[in-house]
């Protein structure tokens, strides 16, 4: 019986979220019981270079020595305490100043951030109607598992099973990168939208930028209807630059949330804002947000450390951005040099490989011409190869500072290997 098989026995598809189920490509899923710096090691003995790097917290690269060695203290002094710590303190004294904001509220995963910053902007404004956008994923908290009937906000239906009507009704999608659709949402539904939650680089449609004008032209319909605007830097947050990435786009939210990286791979989240909105909190104010293991002295340590390396050394951005550079610069040379239709987009250090003939990348409905097959079969080529890529057409390739350039050019070399292989 293999490990899959006994898995799948005691956990429902045999995974404990379903983006490891390596079901859009085809494959069972590989398990794996090491990782050092860039690689991966599987529970049959293979070695991968990472590509995934847990979903981007892996910034810094598995296992770095210096940040293992104080982990291994933390396990001394207290895993967690469900009263408060001093290390709370100076994180939350760190993170403020890195994002530009004036409290933070720590929570234990990305969907509950986002969860709790609607909550608040709901409460702040006295307003229950909010903004998504089709393509973004905000975790998995009934009222965010929404999506929009072709491209139009007339139908509501929720993309999950036990999720009520009643819970999504206040949910409205829109077009990514569409303003006028914003625009015109917020004229049919006056005094009534809370805010406008947004991926402010889609990362879960795969890499999708947004215009700038887009993300400014939503800054400025919040402020004229008194509606909140909230970036889910989930994914980006610390990601393409210490702190927030709205600062490339000269916008600043009212609300972020975090998660990923501030943790150093361990479990948590975060959102954040002015003063005058977290202060509506509990024990302040009236809306109430819980967690028992919420700010954890052994996540917050581990986080912080990595913040600390992360703020002490922006060469490592600046290094991530080249190999980025570099992995797309030669994916679109070896998809143009064999006749392949696809693309490559890429924001700083996330990048996405698009399968498909394409105009533009600029919406969910764009991604949606992607030919996901051509993608099984280029995922299942570089398993081949030794490389783990997203399992999936619609995620991003994260890298960290334990890839080298050696590992970028062998990488290259292996995507050209498997794209001629695959257009036999």
């Amino acid at each position: 019986m293999t490990l899959f098989d006994r898995a799948k026995k005691v956990i429902p598809g045999g995974v404990n979220s379903p983006v490891r189920a390596f079901g859009s490509v085809h494959m069972d899923p590989i398990f794996f019981n090491k990782a050092k710096g860039c690689h991966l090691y599987s529970t049959d003995g293979k070695e991968y270079i990472d590509y995934i790097c847990s979903w981007g917290p892996m910034i810094l690269g598995h296992g770095r020595e210096d940040l293992v060695k104080k982990a291994q203290g933390y396990l001394d002094e207290v895993l967690t305490l469900g009263l408060p710590s001093d290390v709370e303190v100076t994180m939350a004294e760190t993170f403020t100043r890195a994002t530009k904001t004036d409290m933070v509220r720590m929570v234990n995963s990305g969907t509950e951030a986002t969860m709790s910053a609607i909550r608040l902007a709901r409460g702040y404004t006295g307003r229950n109607k909010i903004i998504k956008f089709e393509g973004c994923y905000h975790g998995h908290s009934d009222g965010l598992l929404v999506k929009s009937g072709s491209g139009t906000l007339t139908y509501y239906a929720p993309t999950s099973l036990g999720v009520p009507q009643g819970t999504i009704q206040d949910t409205i999608v829109c077009r990514y990168n569409d303003l006028a659709d914003v625009r015109e949402k917020f004229d049919q539904f006056k005094d009534q939208i809370a805010c406008i939650i947004i991926e402010p680089i889609a990362g879960n449609m795969g890499v999708v930028i947004p215009d700038k004008e887009f993300l400014q032209g939503l800054r400025r319909l919040c402020d004229d209807n008194k509606a909140l605007l909230i970036f889910d830097e989930v994914i980006t947050g610390f990601r393409t630059r210490y702190g927030s990435v709205g600062d490339y786009f000269d916008v600043k939210a009212d609300l972020y949330t975090y998660g990923k990286i501030i943790g150093g791979g361990l479990p948590v989240g975060a959102f954040a804002g002015s003063r005058e909105i977290m202060e509506k909190l509990s024990p302040l104010g009236g809306v109430y947000q819980a967690g028992t293991l919420s700010g954890n002295p052994l996540a917050m340590k581990i986080g912080l450390d990595t913040l600390k390396v992360l703020e002490a050394h922006p060469e490592i951005y600046e290094k991530l951005d080249r190999f980025a550079y570099e992995l797309d610069q030669g994916f679109s040379k070896n998809l143009s040099d064999l006749g392949i239709p696809g693309k490559v987009t890429r924001f700083h250090s996330m990048l996405s490989l698009f399968f498909g003939e394409f105009d533009q990348i600029k919406s969910f409905d764009d991604v949606q011409k992607a030919d996901t097959e051509l993608y099984a079969k280029y995922f299942q080529g570089m398993v081949k190869e030794g490389f783990i890529m997203a399992p999936a057409q619609f995620e991003a390739i994260f890298l960290s500072d334990a890839h080298t350039e050696d590992i970028i050019e062998k990488t290259i070399q292996a995507n050209r290997r498997v794209l001629e292989d695959i257009c036999k």
